[in-house]
């Protein structure tokens, strides 16, 4: 790290003793948990990956620094946390990213500059982001050892605001401001597709054509596989509903209410208001009938919740080709597509993706990627590392701030690269655990997990 004299900061006094510091500390790190999130990246070859599926158009003999160091410079960064490309500025003299980057130790140099990785996010071309999204799918069939029975795949919109003219830039109504449309599908907590889209249009926009790309995808890794999808009522569009009953697809969508949905579903309405008035305790029914919009081409099996407690009446409605119970087809199935809500946040808030500030709209899905790919690493980290732990469940910025954020001095010899982590961690046999574990050791888990 380059030495420089920096003007002493003064703090209240302590006792008789003056209390100061200072930024001259040297080789020091504040994100030396990072090799943790190195030790994913050798796990599931994503850097490589992407590296490979990205063309690079410099001329080799006038490169300066390796498109696969820009591009861990940048995806290390957002899962740890520097959302902004100027915060580089000073991390490029971090002597622990310079081994992120994979930089020969004995050479040191600073790395990429934050015009150099605004450059590399100017020249993205749409061929570029459709190899990258490819990885995505990629990343997650390697995931499995074995064929996988069942896959529920969950489908959901959310807005990403816009403070400036980019290209793309739209007033949405319902969210009352202009934004981005970002298409996002997990299944589970793995992530699929991170699709950017203006918001001029219909929210289930491109969805057929994407599932109809993982379905062939899947099916081509695993043939047996089952597949559903699952998503709001904004997905409920007769076109995608019959593709997946013609391809073999289970789906279940939330159906928005209109009058004729409301007079079908009436016998169980009725019967909850009823017995809300005699009881006065909350009451909750679950029915079915057949229903087709002016727009479908056929009918379809709605699941009705009838719902009356203290607030009036709330129903809700599904439709869906699924065999099974109502009440278990709603509760179990479709309720749980409301954990997908804080994976998006994961993405949006956590790690940045909607920081599409770039004026090019194909930059901004660039940016929308790279997140992505972060969440990738440190959903990795929380999978393979942290099962059978108190931090199992535990979100991007719980990890971050538990595992990621530590101290540590780094001394650079002619045979090794030497971190010593602060004494004072916490967490130093969880750490160990998580190592062991993403570099394929599996250490025993003690009866009182690491963590808590």
């Amino acid at each position: 790290m380059t030495e420089c004299t920096t003007t002493p900061l003064s703090f209240t006094t302590l006792g008789r003793h003056r209390l100061e510091a200072d930024f001259a500390g040297g080789d020091l790190t504040s994100d030396a948990g990072a090799l943790l999130l190195r030790e994913a990246d050798r796990r599931l070859g994503l850097l490589d990956a992407l590296d490979h599926a990205l063309p690079d158009p410099r001329h080799p003999d006038l490169i300066t620094h390796p498109q696969r160091a820009l591009l861990a410079q940048r995806i290390f960064g957002i899962a740890l946390g520097y959302e902004d490309l100027n915060d580089h500025t000073t991390l490029r003299h971090d002597p622990l990213w310079q081994v992120l980057a994979e930089y020969a130790p004995e050479e040191p140099q600073p790395l990429a500059s934050a015009s150099t990785l605004c450059r590399l996010e100017n020249r993205a071309r749409r061929r570029g982001l459709g190899a990258m999204a490819e990885v995505l799918i990629e990343q997650f069939i390697a995931s499995f050892t074995e064929p996988p029975e069942c896959l529920v795949l969950d489908f959901d919109a959310t807005d990403d605001p816009v403070h400036g003219h980019q290209e793309g830039r739209f007033f949405h109504g319902y969210y009352d401001n202009y934004c981005f449309l970002p298409l996002y599908v997990f299944c589970g907590d793995q992530l699929l597709v991170a699709y950017l889209r203006t918001a001029d249009g219909d929210p289930a926009r491109h969805s057929r054509a994407i599932l109809k790309l993982l379905v062939r995808r899947l099916r081509r890794a695993w043939p047996q596989v089952r597949l559903i999808v699952r998503g709001d009522s904004g997905f409920c569009r007769w076109r995608l509903l019959r593709w997946c009953e013609s391809n073999g697809v289970g789906y279940i969508f939330g159906l928005a209410r209109n009058s004729r949905v409301e007079g079908l579903a009436m016998p169980w309405t009725h019967a909850a208001a009823t017995c809300w008035a005699m009881t006065g305790q909350p009451q909750r029914l679950f029915g079915e009938f057949g229903y087709a919009a002016a727009s479908w081409d056929r009918p379809r099996r709605v699941i009705v919740k009838a719902e009356h407690g203290p607030q009036g009446d709330n129903p809700r409605f599904v439709v869906t080709n699924l065999p099974g119970n109502p009440r278990g087809l709603y509760e179990v199935l479709y309720c749980a597509r409301g954990e997908m809500e804080n994976r998006i946040k994961e993405q949006q808030l956590m790690l940045f993706a909607d920081r599409t500030s770039c004026h090019r709209f194909v930059a901004n899905q660039f940016r929308l990627l790279l997140s992505a790919m972060a969440y990738v690493l440190v959903e990795a980290v929380r999978r393979l590392g942290l099962r059978g732990t108190p931090l199992a469940r535990a979100q991007v910025s719980t990890i971050r701030l538990r595992l990621f954020k530590v101290a540590a001095l780094v001394r650079v010899s002619v045979r090794r690269v030497l971190v010593r982590l602060a004494s004072g961690f916490p967490l130093q046999d969880l750490f160990a655990l998580v190592l062991h574990r993403l570099r394929g050791v599996e250490a025993p888990l003690a009866e009182d997990p690491p963590g808590g």
